[in-house]
């Protein structure tokens, strides 16, 4: 009996250790800035779409402006 329940501990474990390693993320939080446009390193000088927050924004340096005239520089 404890011979047949060996593969499928060793399935079970080979599996979450499978899942751990994909559901690496950052956790944003759900709080959207009033934005007019965002500017990356990677893109110039050209006015993106905004996104909600820094968290939100690609890697690389990019700055969210705001609608109140102030900037949101995200690392």
């Amino acid at each position: 009996m404890a011979s047949s329940k060996l593969p499928l501990a060793i399935v079970l474990l080979l599996s979450s250790a499978v899942i751990l390693q994909c559901a690496e993320g950052k956790v944003c939080p759900f709080l959207c800035v009033q934005a007019e446009y965002m500017t990356c390193k990677s893109s110039g000088d050209e006015k993106l779409q905004p996104v909600c927050n820094c968290c939100l924004a690609p890697q690389g340096g990019c700055t969210i402006y705001l609608t109140n005239g102030s900037k949101l520089e995200c690392t």
